[in-house]
């Protein structure tokens, strides 16, 4: 009985030191990226981008908006990710590396009769507003 309770003590501290060793050698190193997701509560297509709402707090709502040359520009601001059939709801998720904004990611409905797509009118002007979006940062 008593060299089977010795051999699983020595089991575990032979199983359990060499990751001890190695995360104690090496550090915990904490990414520099972090991420907010919202749901998406409306998006809008505009000629100049996207107008997404979501939802801030617990009766209001904000929008940001997202220019259309972030999903075509080699940088890469930003990616759109169409969601396969089933029932997850459309999402934002914006990336952020050492506290300034990284890009942002767009999960959306692949049908755009899904009740969260929007047209903006044609009359609506927003070019200047489109063209000054330098980062996205969300209110809450």
């Amino acid at each position: 009985m008593k060299i089977a309770l010795c051999a699983v003590l020595l089991g575990l501290i032979l199983g359990i030191a060499p990751p001890l060793y190695a995360q104690s050698q090496y550090g915990h190193q904490e990414s520099e990226y972090y991420y907010v997701s919202t749901p998406i509560e409306k998006i809008y297509v505009h000629r100049d981008g996207y107008v997404v709402f979501y939802r801030k707090g617990v009766n209001q709502m904000a929008n940001v908006l997202i220019p259309a040359e972030w999903f075509t520009d080699p940088s890469g601001k930003a990616d759109l990710i169409f969601l396969g059939p089933g029932t997850r709801w459309p999402s934002m998720s914006i990336y952020y590396q050492s506290g300034e904004f990284s890009h942002v990611r767009l999960y959306v409905r692949r049908e755009r009769s899904h009740e969260t797509w929007g047209v903006v009118p044609l009359t609506a002007n927003l070019s200047e507003e489109f063209s000054n979006v330098e980062g996205l940062y969300l209110e809450y």
